[in-house]
């Protein structure tokens, strides 16, 4: 088998998602991160399609110092009836600067005969002209075939003809698309099979995940014998999404045993895939595979008690190996060793004191039974750990009360005034503070009375909050 081709589309394909808009700069910015990550190929764009693209590419040159992986341009074979060598579009694709090439073409007969309007024959030149043509100006060539799938379930024979067409005149790879992501995994190893058997072609795959196997679909692309791999950090794209490139290339090297990128890059998988998500602005998926802040999270009070034992017993593989790690939740499906396990994150060692273990479960308990949640407020949980463990270390401050009252004006607008009465460090504290909303408000009123006692509250931000309506009962 040849090595494999971890082959990354963020920043064109994935760029299509709905709501996700990249500048120039953030492109570069996530190319950088992709070269940590440790991919193969970075496909920067189109260029020539559209100013970003290529300005992306002209900047690129300057900026863009990949150590490991290397810069592709993406573009279509030349129009119909015209030639590779006269064609702008393949003529920015040279002009680009890219070592590599990766040629969209159809193989799917009703889309050369009803969206590309042109004969079969002609599409087969088109492929075979264009691939040639960048192919003697240097580029290594990657040909997508677009709709290869239910092209070759249509009309196998015509499928299987752009695959030699394409891998004859020069192409490196010739990668399968499941372009509008309908493919179960039985029928991408099915087809592959048949096209590395029938065209001797190096094979790539390039799945959708309208159906939810994007990632399984490219696992069995290689288990048939495809030795290149498209896809998306994040899984970002079109529709539903293409394949989540994290998944796939932690998949083939973990459960595969293959060679997909270098253990150190894998360790930086989980910082890279979240740092990639505030350059896009699209909050990470907390129950991503691997990298999700959840993927090692353990909530039942059976998985705890396993976990307590031996770490592997409710993990299927170390997380640092993707720079995750093992996380205990807390809440009313806790038992003693959920207790244990959050208290030894806190480097608490509770191992002698089942009474703190039952008197901080039984007040969780007794606490989400009234509408509090505690899976993502690991600081509350150490807090009531600390004090149970020391009664009264844990009184910086104690509220007396406190008010919100909000005004709406004429115009539909709202401003909250909070006052709030405590004590802290012996002085009776009061304070008010306005904001947008009553928990604004109360966030500022707050500040503003115990930064007099404590001013290294000032360092504290309030980013986020959640609001849930409870049950009356």
């Amino acid at each position: 088998m040849d090595a494999l081709h971890v082959y990354d589309t963020t920043l064109r394909d994935g760029a299509q998602q709905e709501g996700l808009n990249l500048s120039v700069s953030d492109k570069l910015a996530i190319a950088g991160l992709l070269d940590d990550l440790g991919v193969d190929f970075i496909e920067g764009g189109w260029p020539g399609a559209n100013p970003k693209d290529t300005e992306f590419f002209e900047r690129a040159r300057q900026e863009l110092h990949l150590r490991r992986a290397t810069l592709a341009a993406f573009g279509a074979t030349r129009k119909a009836g015209g030639a590779a060598a006269e064609d702008p579009l393949v003529q920015a694709l040279v002009d680009s600067g890219a070592s590599v090439v990766c040629l969209v073409a159809k193989s799917h007969t009703g889309h050369v005969e009803r969206a590309l309007k042109t004969t079969l024959e002609e599409n087969l030149e088109m492929v075979r002209d264009t691939v040639s043509y960048l192919v003697g100006q240097g580029r290594r060539v990657f040909l997508d075939c677009e709709h290869f799938f239910d092209g070759w379930h249509l009309d196998r024979d015509y499928a299987l003809s752009v695959v030699r067409t394409a891998h004859e005149a020069g192409a490196e790879v010739v990668v399968l698309c499941d372009t509008n992501g309908g493919m179960l995994p039985h029928q991408v190893e099915q087809v592959v099979a048949d096209v590395i058997a029938s065209t001797g072609a190096r094979v790539g795959a390039h799945c959708h995940n309208d159906t939810g196997c994007a990632a399984a679909n490219s696992v069995a692309a290689v288990r048939a014998g495809a030795s290149h791999v498209q896809g998306t950090v994040n899984g970002y794209g079109e529709r539903t999404g293409n394949a989540d490139l994290v998944t796939v290339a932690a998949n083939l090297q973990f459960k595969l045993g293959l060679d997909a990128m270098q253990v150190d890059s894998f360790r930086r998988a989980m910082h890279i895939a979240h740092a990639i998500s505030e350059v896009t602005n699209v909050p990470a998926y907390s129950r991503q595979p691997y990298v999700g802040a959840s993927a090692f999270a353990h909530k039942a009070g059976l998985h705890a008690s396993a976990l307590k034992v031996d770490p592997d017993l409710s993990q299927h593989m170390d997380p640092a190996l993707v720079g995750n790690g093992m996380r205990t939740l807390v809440s009313d499906m806790a038992g003693r060793a959920s207790i244990e396990l959050k208290a030894r994150e806190a480097g608490l060692d509770l191992s002698e004191r089942p009474d703190v273990v039952a008197k901080v479960l039984a007040e969780v308990k007794d606490l989400e039974l009234r509408g509090w949640t505690f899976d993502a407020a690991d600081a509350t949980v150490e807090l009531m750990l600390r004090e149970a463990l020391e009664p009264g270390c844990t009184d910086y401050f104690e509220v007396e009360s406190w008010r919100v009252i909000t005004d709406s004006s004429g115009e539909g607008d709202a401003t909250s005034e909070a006052t709030v009465k405590l004590r802290a460090d012996g002085s009776r504290l009061i304070a008010t503070g306005e904001g947008n909303g009553p928990v604004n408000a109360l966030d500022h009123a707050l500040r503003e009375a115990l930064s007099r006692a404590y001013p290294e509250i000032e360092k504290i931000e309030l980013i986020d909050f959640k609001v849930r309506i409870l049950d009356a009962s």
